[in-house]
C-alpha cells in the first residue's frame, strides 16, 4: 500500500453503522434487538468461516482480496449489531414507565427535569393569534405526574413555552406543567410539552454551570458599547451565544453562506484549535507540549458553550480535524473520523437523523482532506499558519454545502469568496472574544478592550455578509431533496479535483 494512501477502511462500518441507526431509532424495540441479534449472527458466522479459511491456508501465499473483503463483511456485520443492540436498550429504557404513556393519552402532566440546552426563540406557528415570543428548551426529565399517578422517567422532552422561559439557565433542575404529546417517532426527544406559565426551579445549576453562566452574561457587558452588528456578532463568534444578532444580520449571513462562523460546529472547534496551534508554533513549543495546549484550550472551551451532547460532538470533530492537521497525517484522522462515526452513534443512535451531526463529521472530513490543498496557494504568500487558518472554514464550507440544501433548496452563490473574504478575520474575532469572555468577570476594563479588538473583526465580517448578500444573485433556487444535494455534491467534487490538480506541487 502507497504510504500516503487515504485510509478508508473504517468507512464502510461507519456508514453502515449511520444508516442503521436512521433506521432504528424508528422501530419499535423488538425489532431493533431482532436486526440486531441478525446482524450478530451473521457476523460470527462470517468470523467463523474466515478463521477456518485462514488455518487451512495458513501456509499459503499471503491472504488476497477475498480475505480482505470477509474482514470488510465483518467489520461492517460488528457495527451493524452494536449500533442496533445499543438502540434497543435506549428505546427500551425511554419507553418504560409513565412518560411514554401519558405522552401518547396526550395528559396534562407535571415535569421535573434538568436544562440540557439554551432556550431557542421560535417563530409562532402560521395562524397563531397569539404572536409572543415563543421558546423551545431541551428537558431531561427524571420524574412525571399525571393521572394521579407519580413516576420517574429517563428521556429527554422538547418544552415549548412563553417568554417566562427565556432566561432558564443551563444545568438548572425545573418543575414544569403543562400538555404532553408525542413527538415523531425516530426523533431525539420522546415527547413535546405545551407548557403552561413560568417553571420553578427544584435546583439551581451546579457551580460549573454558573461560573459558565456568569462568564457569558460578562461578555454581554463587556459588549454592550459596540455597534449593533459587532454587539451581536461577537459573543456568537466567541462562545455560540446568538441571541442579540440583529435579524437583518441573520438574515444576511444565511445568504451569504456564512452563518456557520456563529454555530458551534466541529468547523468551530478546528478553528479555535488551530488558532491555539498557530500560537503554540511560534513560541517554539515542543510538539507533545503543543498537543497538551491544544487539548486544554477546546476542553475550555467546551465548558464555555456548555457540554451539551452537539457540543461534545463537535469538539471531538474539531479535535479530529486538528489531530490530523498537527500529526501530518491526514490519512490516520480519516480513519479516526470514521471509529469515531461508530462511537458516537453507539452512544446516541439519534444522531443519525441530525443535521448537525451530517454538517459535524463532513466539516471535519473536509477539513482533514481539503486544507492543505486549498491551504497551498495562499501558503505561498503567506505564513503557513494563517494560510491554514484561511483554508480551514473554506474546507468546511465546500463539504458541507450539499448538505444545507437539504435544509433550504438555495444555492448562496458567492458563499466562497464570502469565506475568503471574511476568514482573515475569524481567528482575530474568535481569540479575541474568547479571551474577553475569560477576562470580563474579574478585569472589566480588560474584557472592554478585548471586546473593542474581537469588535472589530466582527465588524469586518458583518460587513462581508451584508455586501454579499446586495449582490445580483447573492442566493439562487436549486434542486431540493435528495437529487438536488446529489448534484451539488458532484459539482463539489469536481471543483474538488480540480483544486487538487491545480495545487499539485512538483
Amino acid at each position: 500500500m502507497h504510504p500516503t494512501r487515504t485510509d478508508l477502511r473504517l468507512a464502510p462500518a461507519a456508514a453502515a453503522a449511520w444508516v442503521t441507526a436512521f433506521l432504528v431509532v424508528a422501530l419499535s424495540t423488538r425489532m431493533a434487538f431482532a436486526l440486531g441479534c441478525v446482524a450478530a449472527v451473521a457476523a460470527v458466522a462470517v468470523g467463523a468461516r474466515s478463521a477456518t479459511a485462514r488455518a487451512a491456508g495458513r501456509r499459503r501465499a499471503p491472504a488476497g482480496p477475498g480475505s480482505r473483503a470477509a474482514g470488510q463483511a465483518l467489520i461492517v456485520l460488528v457495527a451493524v449489531a452494536a449500533v442496533s443492540l445499543s438502540a434497543a436498550g435506549q428505546l427500551a429504557a425511554r419507553e418504560a414507565g409513565l412518560l411514554a404513556a401519558l405522552a401518547d393519552e396526550q395528559a396534562t402532566v407535571r415535569l421535573v427535569g434538568t436544562v440540557r440546552a439554551e432556550p431557542a426563540r421560535v417563530a409562532p406557528p402560521t395562524g397563531w393569534g397569539d404572536r409572543q415570543e415563543r421558546y423551545r428548551v431541551v428537558l431531561a426529565v427524571d420524574r412525571i405526574t399525571g393521572r394521579g399517578l407519580t413516576g420517574s422517567a429517563a428521556a429527554q422532552v422538547l418544552v415549548l413555552a412563553g417568554p417566562a422561559w427565556a432566561d432558564v439557565a443551563f444545568g438548572a433542575r425545573l418543575e414544569a406543567t403543562g400538555r404532553l404529546e408525542r413527538a415523531v417517532r425516530g426523533d431525539a426527544v420522546l415527547a413535546v410539552l405545551a407548557a403552561r406559565g413560568a417553571p420553578r426551579v427544584v435546583q439551581l445549576p451546579g457551580a460549573a454551570d454558573r461560573s459558565v453562566r456568569d462568564v457569558r452574561v460578562a461578555l454581554r457587558l463587556a459588549t454592550d458599547s459596540l455597534a449593533a452588528d459587532p454587539r451581536g456578532l461577537v459573543p456568537g463568534i466567541a462562545v455560540g451565544d446568538t441571541s442579540r444578532m440583529p435579524a437583518d444580520l441573520t438574515a444576511a449571513m444565511k445568504v451569504a453562506g456564512l452563518t456557520h462562523i456563529t454555530a458551534v460546529s466541529g468547523a468551530h472547534f478546528a478553528i479555535i484549535g488551530a488558532a491555539v496551534l498557530a500560537f503554540t508554533g511560534l513560541l517554539g513549543l515542543p510538539r507533545r507540549l503543543r498537543i497538551v495546549v491544544v487539548a486544554t484550550a477546546m476542553g475550555g472551551f467546551v465548558l464555555l458553550v456548555h457540554a451539551e451532547p452537539s457540543v461534545l460532538r463537535a469538539a471531538l470533530m474539531g479535535a479530529l480535524g486538528i489531530a490530523g492537521m498537527l500529526l501530518g497525517r491526514p490519512t490516520r484522522a480519516l480513519a479516526a473520523l470514521g471509529a469515531a462515526v461508530v462511537v458516537l452513534l453507539l452512544a446516541d443512535p439519534w444522531l443519525a437523523r441530525s443535521f448537525g451531526f451530517a454538517l459535524s463529521v463532513l466539516a471535519t472530513a473536509g477539513i482533514v482532506l481539503l486544507t492543505a490543498p486549498i491551504a497551498h496557494g495562499p501558503g505561498r504568500r503567506l505564513p503557513r499558519e494563517v494560510a491554514h487558518a484561511i483554508a480551514v472554514p473554506l474546507a468546511a464550507q465546500l463539504v458541507c454545502a450539499p448538505v444545507i440544501v437539504l435544509l433550504s433548496p438555495t444555492l448562496a452563490t458567492y458563499a466562497v469568496p464570502a469565506n475568503l473574504a471574511a476568514a482573515p478575520a475569524l481567528v482575530p474575532a474568535t481569540v479575541a472574544g474568547a479571551l474577553a469572555a475569560l477576562v470580563a468577570p474579574w478585569w472589566t476594563t480588560g474584557g472592554v478592550v478585548l471586546a473593542q479588538v474581537a469588535g472589530w473583526a466582527a465588524w469586518w465580517i458583518a460587513e462581508v455578509a451584508r455586501h454579499t448578500a446586495a449582490l445580483p444573485g447573492a442566493q439562487l433556487p436549486w434542486p431540493g431533496g435528495p437529487g438536488g444535494a446529489g448534484l451539488l455534491a458532484a459539482v463539489t467534487i469536481a471543483v474538488g479535483v480540480a483544486v487538487a490538480r491545480g495545487t499539485r506541487g512538483p
